[in-house]
């Protein structure tokens, strides 16, 4: 049987850019950022155009907000491509390559084929829901840093998927992983709690990324105080909790 060119292999993909990190533990650090299409949940709180799109939008200039569609599906090659071409115009200047969505779990067939080429050029920053641990394996081996949620049924009108959760958790300690939650008005101290459980049961050392519910005008929906309460409840379990607004609606950028 021949074996697949995986560079002709290609998915539809919604964008490619380069952009500052906005949320947890890599705030600040400046990607690039491929957002596969679709997503297994439906949050409340979810501000994300992740549908697939008749063309992919691509930065025409990284960092420059101005986009030119690429007809779909993208091969690997073209994103390689493109990767590669931004890291000669700007060295040093992207941290890693983030995958995200939607849930870029998805697509962990493809993954299991692209990510050990794109590892070539950078490390790989995966963000995701956290609740498709049968796919993890196939991936862990290429992923550096993983970003995963906790859903907290209340702020995010979610089922409850707390065994989904600490399964994958329990894979992606193999890598540098931290874990987020996102808060809003119906947040309860109890689910908070029960998330703090669950991620210190594995290890009270992961750090744990308490986010409120931010606006596109960069308005924190939560009060000050209540935050500051979630902080404390979540200290008294794991020894590095962070409360992390999303950093890009400030800076107004993708």
């Amino acid at each position: 049987m021949p074996v697949p060119n995986t560079m002709n292999s290609s998915a539809p993909l919604v964008e490619i850019f380069s952009s500052l990190q906005g949320e947890g533990v890599l705030a600040g650090y400046r990607q690039i950022f491929v957002r596969f299409p679709g997503c297994n949940l439906d949050c409340s709180f979810c501000d994300t155009d992740f549908e697939a799109q008749t063309a992919c939008r691509v930065e025409t200039t990284p960092g420059s907000g101005q986009f030119q569609e690429l007809a779909q599906p993208v091969s690997l090659e073209t994103l390689l491509g493109i990767i590669t071409r931004w890291c000669k115009q700007l060295p040093n200047a992207h941290h890693s390559i983030s995958i995200t969505g939607g849930e870029p779990m998805l697509h962990a067939d493809l993954l299991a084929r692209w990510l050990p080429e794109l590892n070539i050029l950078l490390p790989i920053h995966l963000e995701t829901n956290g609740t498709l641990p049968e796919a993890l394996p196939r991936l862990i081996e290429h992923l550096d840093v993983i970003s995963m949620d906790i859903k907290l049924p209340g702020s995010a009108a979610t089922p409850e998927l707390w065994q989904e959760h600490k399964r994958f958790l329990e894979i992606a300690l193999e890598r540098d992983v931290s874990v987020k939650v996102i808060v809003g008005e119906l947040t309860t101290e109890q689910e908070l709690l029960k998330a703090c459980k669950l991620v210190a049961e594995l290890d009270d050392e992961i750090p744990f990324i308490i986010q409120p519910v931010t606006g596109r005008d960069g308005r924190v929906a939560v009060a000050p105080e209540r935050l500051m309460q979630f902080q404390a409840v979540a200290a008294k379990r794991l020894c590095d909790v962070r409360v992390l607004p999303q950093m890009h609606r400030f800076l107004e950028v993708a």
